[in-house]
Parts: C-alpha cells; structure tokens; sequence
C-alpha cells in the first residue's frame, strides 16, 4: 500500500490521473524479501492518495489486454508475482500481448562473480519468474543486471540534473533516502522502461531462459543458453549509457 501512495505523490504531483492498483501482498509460495518501502517516510510532505481498488491487479491488466489484442508491451520492473498471476489465471494472455519487457535477470558469469548467482526480481518470487518465462510471448526482452548496472549516476550528478525538472521533485526527495545509504542510483527500472518505446540504446540477443527452482541459493537465478534460430526470449547483453541518458533525460526537456 505505501508504493501505491509513493506513485500516487508522484502523479499527483505531476497533473496526471493514472490509475493505480496495488498487486499481491506476498510472493506464491516463498516469504516475502521486501516488506518495507523506506521512502514511505517522505509522504507526509506531498498530496497522495490513501484508497486505493483491493484485488483488482490482476484483473485490470487482463480487461485491458483483451480488449487491446496484440497492442499491449507489458512492463514489469519487479518481482514477477502479479504477472504469474496474470499468465496462470488467463492462459490466453501470454499470446495476446505486443510484447512483455522485464527488468529482470542476470546472465553472464563476470556479473554474477560481483552481484552474486541471482537478481532481486527474479528470485523475490521464483515460481512466477518460472511461470513468466515459460510462457511463449511474441516479443520476451529482459534487461538485467548485466546491462542495468552500467547505467548509474553519482548522488550530486543526480540532483543537478533532474532538480530543474518539475515532475522529478517528489523522486529527488524519496532519493535522499536511498543516498544515505548509497551515494548514487542505478537506472534498473528506467532502463526497461525506455526499452519499450526506443530500444537504440540496448542491444540483445535471442535465446532460451530457465528459472532454478532448487532449494538452494540458486533458487531464483536464470539460467541463459543462447539460441538464435529457436529461443523465445531476448535479454540485453550490451547498453550505450550515453545514449540512454540523452533520450531519457530529453523527454523531460
């Protein structure tokens, strides 16, 4: 609920009405990694909403998606459980999307020996991670961490340049909660999320992802076996940081 009224300050804060339903309280099978939402401790100096729908999540993408077959390119920057959801109680879903693009995933040995054998939205809910790509999709991306962590800014390089920004006030401050911990972010989300409209910046590469569902510390890691003629996922194995900054930082100009 308190993400919900953090992207609540946001859009209100920017002038845009855009509906908000907060997805499943706990991953399918395996306890919850991310109880807290820190920034929450922000939202008493910007307008949010506090009511929000109630187990409508699911529902709503579905709606949405079929009444816009073949146009919908389905964005998840999280822990895979809502989409899951999505894919096992409407099985059809799957082949009446545009395209699904993840944030999710670490698929390159020389990542994992810094990040560790798994990535926090992959493994927060392994079995919809595995449910998610074993559904055959017409366009699967997903940036991982191999490409996201090399899109970072520094704590002052981000205040200098979104601080002109009107929409981005209430971020820059839910970011001081994150600085005093790191002193500087990491594009992971905006990342997948300019993929969908202009993937220039980004490269990719086809091939086959599996989820590992041992009870292990692996359990949540995705396992990638490139496969140019068959694979049905793609996942981004090379990223122009540069360019990335100059498109997503243009559209607040």
């Amino acid at each position: 609920m308190k993400r919900a009224m953090l992207a609540s300050a946001v859009c209100l804060w920017s002038g845009k009405e855009i509906p908000i339903f907060p997805g499943a309280d706990e991953p399918l099978l395996v306890p919850q990694r991310q109880k807290e939402a820190q920034q929450a401790e922000c939202l008493s100096r910007w307008e949010h909403a506090t009511r929000f729908p109630q187990g409508e999540a699911v529902e709503f993408l579905r709606r949405t998606i079929r009444r816009n077959p073949g146009e919908v390119v389905l964005l998840g920057i999280a822990p895979l459980t809502n989409i899951g959801l999505l894919f096992r109680v409407d099985p059809e879903i799957p082949h009446l999307l545009r395209g699904l693009v993840l944030m999710c995933g670490l698929f390159t040995d020389s990542v994992a020996k810094t990040y560790g054998p798994t990535e926090w939205n992959a493994a927060g809910d392994p079995h919809a991670s595995a449910i998610v790509y074993g559904s055959r999709v017409r366009m699967h991306r997903s940036l991982g961490l191999d490409v996201t962590t090399r899109v970072q800014m520094d704590a002052d390089r981000f205040r200098a340049t979104f601080r002109p920004f009107r929409p981005f006030a209430p971020v820059l401050d839910f970011a001081e909660v994150w600085f005093r911990q790191w002193r500087g972010t990491t594009f992971h989300d905006p990342l997948a999320a300019a993929a969908v409209f202009d993937e220039s910046a980004c490269s990719f590469q086809r091939g086959s992802v599996s989820i590992d569902l041992s009870e292990t510390d692996s359990r949540g890691k995705t396992r990638w076996t490139p496969d140019p003629q068959t694979g049905m996922h793609e996942v981004g194995t090379d990223v122009d940081p540069d360019r990335f900054f100059e498109r997503f930082i243009a559209n607040f100009s």
